[in-house]
C-alpha cells in the first residue's frame, strides 16, 4: 500500500463511520439517514479498482471492514432505548453484508473492466449492493435466524405490514430491505458522474 491509496483508505472509514452514526437517525418512515452515506462506499472501491487495480481495492475494502468491526464493538458498549445500538446478530450481518458485497464488487468489475467505462462500475455495484441488502436484512432481523442470538427479540422487524405501505403483507424488515435496496440501486446510477470525474482527475495525473 503506498501513499497514493492513502485516500481510499480515509474515504472508505470516513464512510463507514459515518454510515455507522447515521444510521441511529430515521428518514421518513423506511430508512435512516445512513442509506444515504453506505452506498459511497461501491463509489470508493470501483475508483481503486479503476485506477489502481483489484490489490489495492481489496485493501481498501479489507480497512473498510476493520474499521466496520471497530464501531459495531463501540454501537454494542452504547445502551439505547431498547438495549444496544449494536446487537450481535446487526454486528454479525453488517461485517457479512460488506464484506461479501464489496469483494463481490471487486471481483465483477475486474472481470468486467475490459468493456464501456460504465458498465464495470454500474453492473458491479448493482450486483454488490443487491447482495449487501440481502444479507444483512435477512441475517440481522429474520425471524428463522433467532437463533444466532436468541436474546435478542426482533419480533417488531417481523410484524406483517403492507409491503413499504401498500403492497401485500409482509415482515417489516423486508420493507426496510426494499427501501433500503431502492436508494442502492438510485445512488448507483446517480454515483456514475463522480466516479468518471474522480478517475479522469486520478489518472490525468503524472505517477
Amino acid at each position: 500500500m503506498t501513499r497514493a491509496h492513502l485516500p481510499g483508505i480515509l474515504a472508505m472509514a470516513a464512510i463507514v463511520v459515518a454510515s455507522n452514526i447515521l444510521v441511529q437517525f430515521l428518514f421518513g418512515q423506511w430508512l435512516t439517514w445512513g442509506a444515504f452515506t453506505y452506498p459511497l462506499a461501491f463509489l470508493v472501491t470501483d475508483v481503486m479498482n479503476r485506477v489502481y487495480g483489484v490489490g489495492p481495492a481489496r485493501k481498501v475494502v479489507l480497512a473498510g471492514f476493520a474499521v466496520g468491526v471497530l464501531c459495531s464493538l463501540v454501537g454494542s458498549q452504547i445502551q439505547g432505548e431498547f438495549g444496544p445500538l449494536v446487537t450481535l446478530r446487526i454486528a454479525m450481518g453488517s461485517g457479512l453484508a460488506f464484506l461479501t458485497a464489496q469483494l463481490l464488487d471487486v471481483a465483477i468489475f475486474d472481470r468486467l473492466r475490459a468493456g464501456r467505462w460504465w458498465r464495470a462500475p454500474l453492473v458491479s455495484t448493482l450486483v454488490g449492493s443487491t447482495v449487501d441488502t440481502a444479507i444483512f436484512f435477512t441475517v440481522a432481523f429474520s425471524a428463522s435466524l433467532a437463533f444466532l442470538e436468541p436474546g435478542n427479540d426482533v419480533a417488531w422487524a417481523n410484524e406483517a405490514l403492507p409491503l413499504l405501505g401498500a403492497g401485500p403483507a409482509v415482515p417489516l424488515w423486508v420493507s426496510l430491505a426494499v427501501a433500503d435496496w431502492m436508494v442502492k440501486l438510485s445512488l448507483a446510477l446517480i454515483a456514475l458522474v463522480p466516479f468518471r470525474l474522480i478517475v479522469a482527475r486520478l489518472t490525468a495525473r503524472p505517477a
